[in-house]
């Protein structure tokens, strides 16, 4: 996220939106955030807490979220956004379409063994201040990835969306895993 947003992607400025962070700093502040109330503050806490995904009922937060990112960075409509961490199910990518066009599909690619060990060596250096780390905590996250978010990557190829699969190990850091998908 962090190298996109500095080198840019194929020579276009590149913004990194990082979802689980918005909402990580949402909950920190503890008070509403533009048009989100007091009750989303304290629904994003136990989203948090307790692992889930947004539905489409409360996907409204998200589209709040991503809005003031996109604002907040003026985006026009040459540049990208890095995408991290949203969409999590299709229904979210039906909803993030009204906002954004997703162009291409970066599919990181590990064993859970492997995930359990980065985020342990703190590998791709973003896991310091996670409160969501607890082994209980990590299991629940894959379970729902291979049920909710594996999906998405059908879901985008069959709509004619690229996507590039790339093989994360336990060093792998985030500036090479950009690097290989620049040269896809």
């Amino acid at each position: 996220g962090e190298y996109a947003q500095a080198h840019g992607y194929r020579g276009k400025r590149c913004t990194h939106f990082d979802f689980g962070a918005a909402l990580r700093g949402v909950d920190e502040m503890g008070s509403p955030v533009g048009t989100l109330t007091g009750d989303d503050v304290a629904f994003i806490h136990k989203v948090l807490t307790e692992g889930a995904l947004l539905e489409n009922e409360t996907f409204y937060i998200a589209a709040e979220l991503l809005n003031a990112h996109i604002a907040d960075s003026q985006i026009t409509r040459d540049d990208y956004v890095l995408l991290n961490g949203l969409p999590r199910h299709v229904d979210q990518a039906n909803a993030v379409d009204a906002i954004i066009r997703v162009v291409h599909v970066l599919n990181l690619k590990c064993s859970p063994a492997v995930v359990y060990e980065r985020i342990g060596l703190n590998s791709g250096g973003d896991r310091a201040v996670r409160t969501d780390d607890a082994p209980e905590a990590i299991a629940r996250k894959l379970a729902i990835f291979e049920t909710r978010t594996q999906p998405l990557i059908d879901h985008y190829r069959n709509q004619g969306i690229p996507v590039t699969d790339i093989e994360v190990g336990v060093q792998t850091a985030p500036a090479a895993i950009w690097q290989q998908f620049e040269q896809q």
